[in-house]
């Protein structure tokens, strides 16, 4: 009797939609001549010191499991690196956990705190990883579209009319993929009164904190009064260090918060990679001046990317933070997917903006985390695909 496998495959993942960002991704490795805003990764190679602090911890055999929460060394690192960049004081003792990359703490929270029928608020465009982490943790994603006309930040009224009596959490994610905007100190004050008002806790996915370009820098929501005790920060060393295959994240919490998080950790994946650990150390303590030369990079390629894709034709909110942009493409009336099925042909692949939920299908996202070279390549063949369609 032969077996039909999709008889036996879990509800939820059924649910889960295929990855858009995957999709252009495997599309445009098939093609070598195509130039690739696609991809969500720093152009840049990990700095030398972080991959010499590796390479040592190698030679000396340090290769055996860490505590679970991480090594203590690391967990100082963060702790410093967070009070001098963000103003958070976490205790690097219960209150920091290594996680393998931002994504596993985003589970870890959504498992923790959530169960059957719960629901969790998430302002759209989103990353395209929030909606299928919380259909496996058998809650329910209410999403809230943030609207360009204001910058791609969720409106109070749109959140307060999405709470139920069911709702339990808001996911933050800022500065924001794929749309690059961020919050100022009152927008923030305005989130922390909603969610202390509706009782929420918080995830606030700060992954692109180090990258951001508006005035006055990042702040967090878990430095303002009262959401220390309902604030679970979210980031890691991925975006900022250039470490994205080193797979290394963590979550700030205050004890209460972290203690059922780190239950499920010790469960799955017992600890980060040691060699990872010992890497981010390196990061965490001496590296925040790389950190500081990227992000000027990244400020130059915004305002290019900007300025070459509205002199192309295409509108353009301007990011405050990360390394996207989130162009419209309503003047070319095609919708996402088949004006980036198009631009294939042009050899330029983006991604189309319906993966990541909300108005997206009106939208392109294009990272911007290439070099200057590839981006005006890119928009020049982004020019000649916008005159064709005239």
């Amino acid at each position: 009797m032969s077996v039909n496998v999709s008889d036996y495959i879990s509800q939820k993942i059924k649910r889960i939609p295929v990855s858009g960002i995957g999709k252009f991704f495997d599309l445009a490795n098939e093609r070598p001549d195509i130039v690739s805003l696609s991809i969500g990764e720093p152009d840049f190679v990990t700095p030398q010191a972080i991959r010499q602090a590796a390479i040592c911890s190698l030679n000396e055999g340090k290769t055996a499991y860490s505590s679970s929460p991480g090594l203590l060394e690391l967990r100082r690192a963060v702790s410093s690196y967070l009070k001098r960049n963000f103003a958070l004081d976490y205790n690097p003792q219960g209150e920091i956990l290594i996680t393998v990359g931002g994504s596993e703490a985003v589970d870890l929270a959504l498992w923790a705190f959530l169960d059957e029928g719960d629901e969790i608020i998430i302002p759209e465009p989103a990353f395209v990883s929030y909606l299928p982490c919380a259909l496996m943790s058998g809650c329910k994603a209410v999403p809230v579209t943030c609207r360009a006309e204001n910058g791609f930040k969720p409106a109070i009224a749109d959140l307060q009319a999405a709470v139920t009596p069911k709702t339990k959490m808001l996911i933050l994610n800022y500065p924001n993929n794929p749309t690059g905007a961020t919050f100022s100190g009152k927008e923030l004050s305005e989130l922390a009164e909603f969610a202390c008002r509706n009782n929420l806790l918080v995830i606030s996915d700060e992954i692109y904190a180090d990258l951001c370009y508006a005035n006055g820098g990042h702040i967090s929501i878990a430095s303002l009064p009262k959401m220390f005790e309902r604030t679970i920060v979210v980031s890691g060393a991925s975006k900022a260090f250039a470490m994205t295959g080193w797979r290394l994240g963590y979550v700030a919490a205050s004890k209460d918060l972290l203690a059922p998080m780190l239950k499920i950790h010790q469960s799955i994946v017992m600890c980060a990679p040691t060699v990872s650990q010992y890497a981010a150390i390196e990061a965490f303590n001496n590296c925040y001046d790389e950190v500081m030369q990227m992000r000027e990079q990244y400020h130059l390629r915004r305002d290019l990317i900007v300025r070459r894709l509205r002199a192309a034709g295409l509108d353009v909110v301007e990011p405050q933070g990360a390394f996207y942009v989130f162009p419209a493409i309503t003047k070319s009336g095609l919708k996402s997917e088949e004006f980036c099925l198009n631009l294939l042909n042009y050899d330029v692949a983006v991604i189309p903006g319906k993966a990541f939920g909300g108005e997206g299908d009106d939208h392109i996202r294009c990272s911007y985390a290439a070099s200057a070279e590839k981006i005006n390549i890119a928009c020049d063949r982004i020019d000649k695909f916008m005159q064709s369609l005239k």
